[in-house]
């Protein structure tokens, strides 16, 4: 009897034990550490423009210059007509742009990944443009070959911003306790957050090749889980009236959805003056931004930015 009631009161202790602990554990956050989920989101703002004009013009002419951002594009060979639209359009106004393929591509020059995983690509991007280019550039964006960036404005709202620091731009998301930033709007990164990117790549337990994880998680979450660990949080970019300046949309589908939702303020309620990216364009809708943005001009019409940013040289950009 004594027996039966010592090992009775050993089962109870045990399960009271068993019990504290899934207790305590249900507290704590597996795969990271709470530290981690603590920071606040932010939304960064484009500069005020009377900030600018208190600049002297050789300061200006001299900030101009200073901003050199390097352009990745991820393309596959079923991306063949975007990737010539991109190549014909936008990228001409990077400082560089190059073009990294899951295969090797005879009809355009790319970097080959040999890859076509995603993930693989855009870490092995990142650490190609940080190991060639990391004297050179001081801003990083990446983007799909289904979005046309206006480089000019993307300087712009950089103006202000220290590439010393750790900065991770774009349109953020929230994904349970995971903020990230979406690629279909682009990825604005710091010189200063490619080094601590570039740190962690080798570093298999903070960011592994594969995500570490049963399921699959997309490239741009799994980039926010290894930045996280750098100390690198995602930052929502927008214009000085909040508006998103990173769209994961094209214009078109924007105006469509301010004329069913706002008909009487189709322009206020589309889209930022500011806007530096547009997502989900075909080529012909590459070439008509192109138009629109950088060849027309009313006859007559002077502008008058505080600012200019020139050209690259050598580049053929219209």
């Amino acid at each position: 009897m004594l027996s039966e009631s010592s090992s009775f009161l050993k089962g109870v202790m045990l399960g009271s034990i068993f019990c504290a602990l899934i207790t305590m554990l249900g507290h704590v956050r597996i795969g990271y550490g709470n530290r981690m989920f603590h920071h606040e989101h932010h939304h960064l703002q484009a500069p005020n423009k009377e900030d600018i004009l208190k600049i002297s013009e050789n300061e200006r002419m001299e900030l101009s210059k200073s901003f050199r951002v390097y352009c990745i594009i991820l393309v596959k060979p079923k991306d063949v007509s975007l990737w010539a639209a991109v190549k014909e359009t936008w990228t001409k106004h990077c400082d560089k742009a190059e073009f990294f393929s899951s295969e090797n591509v005879k009809v355009f020059e790319s970097v080959n990944m040999e890859t076509d995983d995603m993930w693989l690509m855009m870490r092995k991007a990142y650490k190609y443009a940080f190991d060639k280019y990391r004297d050179q550039y001081n801003w990083f964006f990446l983007a799909r070959p289904s979005t046309f960036a206006i480089i000019e404005n993307l300087k712009y709202f950089l103006l202000k911003k220290d590439p010393s620091q750790p900065f991770y731009l774009g349109h953020t998301v929230k994904s349970g306790d995971l903020e990230y930033v979406n690629v279909e709007g682009g990825i604005v990164l710091s010189i200063e957050s490619m080094k601590r990117l570039n740190s962690l790549l080798s570093v298999p337990e903070k960011c592994p090749e594969q995500g570490g994880m049963i399921w699959k998680i997309s490239e741009d979450k799994q980039l926010a889980v290894c930045l996280k660990y750098a100390g690198v949080f995602a930052e929502n970019a927008e214009d000085s009236e909040g508006k998103d300046v990173f769209n994961t949309k094209s214009v078109g589908l924007f105006i469509k959805e301010a004329m069913t939702n706002q008909p009487n303020l189709v322009v206020q309620g589309c889209c930022s003056d500011m806007a530096v990216t547009f997502n989900g364009l075909t080529p012909n809708q590459m070439h008509v931004m192109m138009y629109g943005v950088y060849r027309l001009r009313a006859f007559g019409h002077i502008f008058n930015d505080a600012l200019v940013f020139l050209p690259p040289n050598g580049s053929d950009n219209d």
